[in-house]
């Protein structure tokens, strides 16, 4: 392994103390090395990505976080990397498929393709992904990339239904083969080659409490109304009534109803809601920026 790594785990992270051990841990019995580009954090996130053997990259931290995310695809040695954020687990169970998925043929990952039990979600959810981002991968050659279903955890519960399961996101791929254009918080990491899916689930911790789901709603939103701006939106009624009365409640009655978001319970019906009220909260910051 001394000249080229088999698996490298990493991540780019900021001020993660309170997420990155347990998600080193969840990963130190595959990961040949660990790369962490950390984006000069203040608390004892780099103390702790050392004492699971990382090598660590301080620089500094850009609104659009996948820039620093490149810079650890590129920071890797190995012929795999596993890109994660802080706040994600890989299970046993993931853990040992990707083992497995990394010392197939194409031949042999085709087959497994074919036997995924949860095939036809992943393929319509794929479908819809390309719809927003254009073709993802390519339609031949060798695989270069996996999808990941991801469970997101809000509230105490992981929600599957609004639409929110199964959060694909490619997160195995192969050395040289992928890369983050780093232009927009929304893009999809770009793969030269096939593009595949693995069948267990990533956990992602993201909001187990109120106040944390606030914090990254609330940057998630300054993040769509630079865009808003750059895109530059009307300022108009029709533009109003879009943003604060039509989007918002088509975004809530399509994840509640069409998407079976009710089946989440009120940890769904929350999400729903606050989901919706992102519309109407960018577009208002939006007017505030071009106003200053």
């Amino acid at each position: 392994m001394s000249k080229k790594y088999k698996l490298s785990v990493v991540l780019a992270t900021f001020n993660e103390e309170k997420n990155i051990g347990a998600c080193l841990e969840s990963v130190k019995e595959i990961a040949d090395e660990i790369v962490i580009v950390d984006g000069s954090s203040s608390d004892r996130t780099r103390e702790i990505a050392k004492e699971y053997g990382s090598r660590i990259i301080k620089t500094t931290n850009p609104p659009i976080f996948h820039i620093n995310k490149q810079k650890a695809l590129e920071a890797a040695t190995g012929v795999w990397i596993l890109q994660l954020d802080a706040d994600e687990r890989v299970t046993p169970q993931l853990a040992k498929e990707i083992e497995q998925i990394t010392e197939m043929s194409d031949e042999k990952i085709d087959e497994y393709q074919e036997r995924l039990p949860n095939r036809k979600l992943f393929i319509r959810h794929q479908r819809l992904l390309e719809q927003r981002d254009g073709k993802i991968g390519t339609s031949g050659g060798e695989y270069a990339g996996f999808f990941v279903p991801r469970l997101n955890f809000f509230l105490g519960k992981f929600l599957r239904h609004g639409g929110v399961y199964p959060d694909g996101v490619i997160r195995l791929v192969k050395q040289g083969k992928a890369y983050f254009p780093a232009k927009s918080v929304h893009e999809q990491i770009v793969v030269r080659g096939r593009v595949g899916w693995l069948q267990h689930d990533l956990l992602h911790m993201a909001d187990p409490t109120f106040k944390r789901y606030l914090e990254r709603n609330s940057r998630y939103i300054d993040l769509l109304a630079t865009e808003l701006k750059r895109d530059k939106v009307g300022k108009n009624p029709l533009q109003f009534i879009n943003y604060f009365v039509s989007k918002p409640l088509w975004w809530f009655l399509l994840t509640q109803i069409r998407h079976k978001g009710i089946l989440d319970g009120w940890q769904g019906m929350i999400f729903s809601f606050f989901s919706a009220l992102r519309f109407p909260r960018a577009y208002w910051r939006y007017l505030r920026k071009i106003k200053n």
